[in-house]
């Protein structure tokens, strides 16, 4: 059985561009310490090639863990989080929920690389998601809610806590919060949460 986590194809194509997006942004955080390391620039080209249809899911699956041991090759924790980054944005490749986890990585290490300020990790979330498409959105909302499932990035994992919890959980319900407003417009909103219609529930 495949994973809801997964998503089809096409919308791992699709999200896969924004992923790279997200990931590229903090790119300079890892190439001010490893300049020389190439990893995670070509996984987040990787990424775009994969979006735009260039390269096979197959092919891709199997590199999907070559960016992230570049996270071994530098020292400072955002840096880390730089490289981990461009690794989930590669990963999108072979399931589609990597796109929340490169969004989340590139929020921490925006995060670490500028301590002083309180609300830089909130300032990226706002970037990463004025940053998605209308396509990008609707597959991104077709996941299940962190935590929710174990099969794959979102389940029990490095993503389900920390400040990397935290903003996927933001970009989520800020997700489910446009689902909510659209509806509302439309006269079709019953009130019932994510969760609830998830389950059937009245």
């Amino acid at each position: 059985m495949v994973s809801p986590q997964a998503l089809s194809e096409g919308e791992r194509r699709t999200v896969a561009e924004w992923a790279a997006d997200c990931a590229e942004r903090v790119l300079p955080l890892f190439e001010a310490e490893a300049a020389d390391d190439g990893r995670p620039r070509d996984a987040i080209a990787r990424a775009r090639a994969f979006s735009r249809g260039e390269l096979r899911a197959a092919d891709e699956i199997r590199r999907r863990f070559v960016a992230g041991r570049a996270a071994s090759a530098v020292r400072s924790p955002a840096a880390v989080a730089a490289a981990r980054a461009a690794a989930q944005a590669s990963g999108v490749a072979h399931m589609g929920a990597h796109a929340l986890g490169a969004a989340a990585y590139a929020a921490k290490a925006v995060g670490l690389g500028v301590p002083g300020r309180a609300d830089a990790v909130d300032d990226e979330v706002r970037w990463q998601l004025r940053r998605m498409s209308a396509a990008t959105r609707a597959a991104l909302r077709r996941l299940p809610v962190l935590g929710e499932d174990s099969a794959g990035p979102l389940g029990s994992g490095l993503l389900t806590g920390g400040v990397l919890a935290t903003v996927i959980r933001q970009i989520q319900t800020e997700l489910a919060g446009g689902v909510r407003m659209a509806q509302h417009r439309a006269g079709t909103d019953d009130g019932a949460t994510v969760q609830e219609r998830r389950e059937g529930r009245p």
